[in-house]
């Protein structure tokens, strides 16, 4: 297997790949891992998603000395020293009103994991695997030749070409993978010019209060660490986007969409963004694939990149493993797109919808009155807060049992004797079946123990929970009809 990207979506395919079976090499067009500022945040999905290979210590470390970050700010500015992030729900085109507690499922949040440590994380995951990763390898191209892909690329020792059953794309919204393999791209042209940039300044008071506000000429937030600054004016797409960002024009566009009087005397990193949304036609073109960014792109509110392109990894790689070591037919690659392609355009849609509600006018001004109070009430809270967090997807599988096609939070198993969890049991890329029938599912399972533990439970229903979370079957009492095709779909037929 190759794979292109060795960013978070690619670094996480390669994990699972390797715990699925499969052979992994990972090219990277970067020697370094970028450290531009990115996304400060993961959503809980991707959270949960770290959580099952065992990575849960690592970010609770990192959201310690975030939160330590961000408190020394809060108490500089006069507020509370001590920040309620369990009720932080995130937020909808700047609105924060998506109260956490009020969720129907509070424990599963956000992580305050940065992009930068989550690649680290990663990578180290990686490491540990034996995973090969090739930096300052650069893609130059591919050729599908039906029995597998011949993918030639350039590094510091010159041209190297490897064959691979299968090449993915995890490179990024100017993927090179997807413009050579020719999937199609269609979307709406942006519409904004946005920065995001950690910055040295000389009066930050004069920004003050932290957080986020609208202006009369755009959208702005200050916080929630020292010195980040977050900008967008809606007067169309940057002149270049690819051009270096420039300690003038952060300080030109701060001080226009602020109007403070304000200096920044140092740029300690900074990007420009714009609100381009497309999405890739399909996931999938014979033996070359999409994952992440490289599949679909769209503006950065309300920080849902990373969660699309780590459930994308999540999803893909068991299956892709499966196949690749010849325990399922290609067949199963297909339900990839069917299952992530919809979640995706969802949250495009939702993307747009935020652009739309930030304008400067005051017609929006209304709009976003009524939006807030809608935000304001439980049912409004939560429908805000599952279509931002994805907490309530659900794949189609063809079962009418509610909890089929979503993907579980952790969940407390065992027995009188052993205590453990739903994810503990997960970190070697296991599928679990959580038996709570007293050993009638069991004994069914037994026959895919390869493939799938089985984990007693004392009480609630039983579910066969794959790789990536998702619950590919239930039960509500001792009735295990369905349960063996549910195996024999997922995991191929039984080995014994």
């Amino acid at each position: 297997m190759v794979v292109v990207g060795a960013g978070p979506t690619g670094l996480l395919l390669a994990i699972e790949l390797t715990l699925g079976g499969a052979d992994v090499v990972v090219i990277e067009r970067l020697t370094a891992p970028d450290q531009t500022i990115k996304a400060g945040a993961i959503g809980a999905l991707a959270g949960e998603a770290l959580e099952r290979r065992g990575l849960a210590e690592a970010m609770d470390a990192v959201e310690r000395t975030m939160a330590d970050s961000m408190s020394r700010l809060m108490k500089s500015a006069g507020g509370e020293s001590e920040l309620p992030f369990r009720k932080f729900g995130g937020h909808f085109s700047g609105i924060f009103l998506i109260d956490q507690t009020r969720q129907r499922e509070p424990d599963r949040r956000l992580r305050g994991v940065t992009q930068q440590a989550l690649e680290r994380m990663l990578g180290e995951r990686a490491h540990a695997l034996g995973i090969e990763i090739r930096r300052g390898c650069e893609l130059i191209d591919f050729r599908d030749d039906r029995d597998g892909v011949v993918t030639r690329a350039e590094g510091a020792s010159g041209d190297v070409e490897l064959r691979s059953t299968y090449l993915v794309g995890c490179d990024g919204g100017r993927s090179a993978v997807r413009k050579r393999a020719g999937f199609a791209f269609p979307g709406t042209e942006p519409t904004l010019t946005g920065h995001q940039a950690i910055v040295d300044l000389d009066h930050p008071d004069r920004l003050l209060p932290v957080g986020w506000r609208r202006t009369p000429v755009g959208m702005m937030a200050y916080g929630p660490i020292p010195g980040r600054v977050f900008m967008a004016e809606f007067d169309g797409p940057p002149a270049d986007r690819g051009a270096p960002v420039t300690r003038e024009e952060i300080e030109t566009t701060l001080r226009r969409i602020s109007g403070a009087d304000v200096r920044v005397t140092a740029v300690k990193t900074a990007t420009r963004f714009s609100d381009n949304a497309r999405q890739a036609d399909s996931y999938r073109r014979g033996r070359v694939l999409l994952a992440g960014d490289a599949a679909h792109v769209h503006s950065p509110f309300g920080g849902q990149g990373l969660n699309l392109g780590l459930l994308d990894a999540a999803n893909l790689g068991w299956k892709l493993a499966a196949v690749v070591c010849d325990r399922m037919p290609e067949s199963l690659l297909d339900s990839y797109t069917e299952e992530r392609h919809p979640i995706a355009a969802r949250v495009l849609a939702n993307t747009r919808a935020q652009v739309a509600l930030m304008r400067p006018d005051v017609m929006t001004d209304a709009l976003r009155e009524i939006v807030a109070d809608l935000m304001s009430l439980d049912e409004g809270t939560r429908y805000f807060g599952e279509m931002i967090s994805g907490i309530r997807i659900r794949y189609d599988l063809g079962d009418d049992h509610p909890s089929v096609g979503r993907l579980s939070g952790n969940l407390a198993l065992g027995d009188d004797d052993v205590k453990t969890t739903l994810f503990d049991q997960m970190e070697d890329g296991k599928a679990v079946l959580v038996d709570a029938t007293g050993g009638a599912a069991s004994a069914i399972a037994a026959r895919w123990d390869i493939f799938v533990r089985c984990v007693p439970r004392r009480s609630g229903p039983s579910l066969l929970i794959r790789p990536d979370a998702c619950i590919a079957w239930a039960s509500d009492d001792a009735d295990t009809t369905g349960l063996d095709a549910a195996l024999a779909r997922w995991f191929g037929p039984a080995m014994h």
